[in-house]
Order: structure tokens, then C-alpha cells, then sequence
């Protein structure tokens, strides 16, 4: 549990493990750039013999003294993903560790997507009787509208790529349901929460700031996908739809937030995640936090 002032955050994992190679991930990625920083990325961030990067796939819990919010939701059970054989079908205990961490669906007031890529809105919604409906049933599913109507065109032109269903299965049935809100992308939630742009890994991406108390976080969703990309900034990666955008949109984020005591909240970070960006002459470094 990590405190932000009033405000507490959690981390719930559905899967960490090594996901892909550096190499095909971060394409202009070089076996030369990480033997040098071999030191700290192996064997927390990478995975010892190769070029394999360990990736966290998680949501965050945020306890406000008013709310409960869930911020990215992961993969989901159940979801034909078969061009992502590891994410096909699956059928793990995700609910059961958010029951552990103290939350029912029920008691989730707002739901928030970064983006809406596959990994960060899956839980959305759960198969009940052949149908795709909500998880989390009392909460409003907020969505950067950018993003929102991205996915939308994409989807009515069959446009939408690799994962051609998850607006179908992940997105749609919130909207039917009127669960979801539709928001500008610098949209100010609540006292000390606000949305940012961030795009260029898509083009409605945005991080959410925290601010409570003179505590500072950043939730930087797939801004920063893996810590070597703190030592190459301009280093996007395969998802990204706008590589050179994604770059710079990195940069500045990184620039932004460097020694400070804001703590950064990566998406796929391996464990412990969340830390702080450092400056090291032109780029980054990171240093985990020291608790939680």
C-alpha cells in the first residue's frame, strides 16, 4: 500500500512474467545498450540469458476519502485474444486477489483506462450466461473521449488490428449499459485527480495525476513501458501507434516528473513498480521506492 496524502494506492497483478524479447518489442532497441546497464535491469526487469523483458500486468486500486476507483483493468477471463496465445481464454484468480486487497465489484465507484489496449481494459466486463456485461456494476467507467472515439472508427472500419473484438467485449457493453463517461482528455475528475494527454502510444493515451496533501503520483499507464526505455526515451515500442510521438510525449513526462518526489506509477513495471525518475546526464534512472 502506498500512501499520496489522503489517498492510498494499491497494486493488484494479474500476470508478471517475462513477456517479450527487447528486441522485437523495442525495435531500435541494442543488445550493446543493455549489456551496459546489465547490472540493474537483470534479473528484476530482464530475464537472465537473453534479451527477455519481464512485464507486470496490473491494475491499481485508488482510495480516496470519497471514492473507490480501479485504474487500467488488465486482460480479463474468458477472452478470445488468439493472437496473443498467453492472453487466450483465460481463466485466472484476477477477482479473487481484488476480493484480497479489499475490494468486491460492487464497491468500486469509478472505473479509469489510460488507453484501450487489450491489457488495460479486459476486466471492463465478465462473461455471465453467454453475455459480456460489466464487472463492476455500481461504477462509472470514465474514458478520455479521444480514445473512446478512436477505437470506435477503428472498430466500425475493421481497422482495429492484432486484438480485433476487445471493443466488442471490453468496451461496448459498458457503453450499453450506460456505464461509461466520456470526458476531454485533460479533465479534472476530482479534487487532486486529473487526466493529462499523453499520446502518441495511442491516440487518445493519457496518464492521471494525484495530488493530496503535497503528495504527488503520476499513473503513467504505457507512457514508459520498461525501465530501459528511461535510458532511451526515443525508444518506442511496436504498440505504439505514433513512435516518434510516443517519443517525445516520453521525454517530457520523464523531464517533467525527474528529481522530484513524485512517485511514478508505470503500468508494466516489474514488482515493486513504482519508484522515482532520476536525471543521468541527457536521460533517466529509476530508484523503487522503498516501501509498500
Amino acid at each position: 500500500m502506498f500512501k499520496v496524502g489522503e489517498f492510498e494506492l494499491q497494486r493488484v497483478i494479474e500476470n508478471e512474467y517475462p513477456f517479450v524479447e527487447a528486441s522485437t518489442f523495442l525495435p531500435d532497441s541494442t543488445p550493446e545498450l543493455i549489456a551496459e546497464n546489465a547490472e540493474w535491469l537483470f534479473p528484476r526487469f530482464m530475464q537472465p540469458g537473453g534479451d527477455m523483458c519481464i512485464f507486470a500486468f496490473q491494475s491499481f486500486v485508488l482510495r480516496t476519502p470519497r471514492h473507490t476507483i480501479l485504474v487500467d483493468t488488465c486482460v480479463g477471463n474468458d477472452k478470445p485474444r488468439p493472437a496473443q496465445p498467453m492472453w487466450d481464454m483465460m481463466n485466472g484468480p484476477f477477482l479473487a486477489d481484488l476480493a484480497a486487497a479489499g475490494v468486491q465489484p460492487e464497491d468500486v465507484d469509478y472505473v479509469m483506462c489510460t488507453h484501450l489496449h487489450v491489457d488495460h481494459c479486459g476486466w471492463n466486463t465478465r462473461l455471465i450466461d453467454g453475455r459480456w456485461v460489466p464487472t463492476f456494476p455500481n461504477a462509472k467507467y470514465i474514458f478520455a473521449r479521444k480514445e473512446f472515439e478512436f477505437w470506435e472508427t477503428r472498430h466500425k472500419e475493421g481497422t482495429e488490428g492484432k486484438v480485433p473484438n476487445v471493443y466488442d467485449d471490453s468496451v461496448l457493453p459498458v457503453v450499453e449499459a450506460g456505464q461509461a463517461v466520456l470526458v476531454d482528455w485533460d479533465h479534472e475528475f476530482d479534487h487532486g485527480i486529473w487526466l493529462e494527454p499523453a499520446p502518441g502510444h495511442t491516440d487518445g493515451n493519457i496518464v492521471i495525476n494525484l495530488e493530496s496533501a503535497g503528495e504527488k503520483a503520476v499513473l503513467s499507464g504505457d507512457v514508459v513501458h520498461h525501465p530501459i526505455q528511461l535510458v532511451k526515451p526515443e525508444w518506442s515500442s511496436r504498440a505504439c501507434e505514433d513512435p516518434v510521438l510516443s517519443g517525445l510525449t516520453r521525454r517530457a513526462l520523464l523531464e517533467k516528473h525527474a528529481d522530484t518526489d513524485t512517485l511514478f506509477c508505470p503500468a508494466h513495471f516489474a514488482s515493486p513498480t513504482i519508484g522515482h525518475v532520476v536525471s543521468k546526464g541527457d536521460a533517466f534512472a529509476y530508484h523503487l521506492h522503498d516501501h509498500g
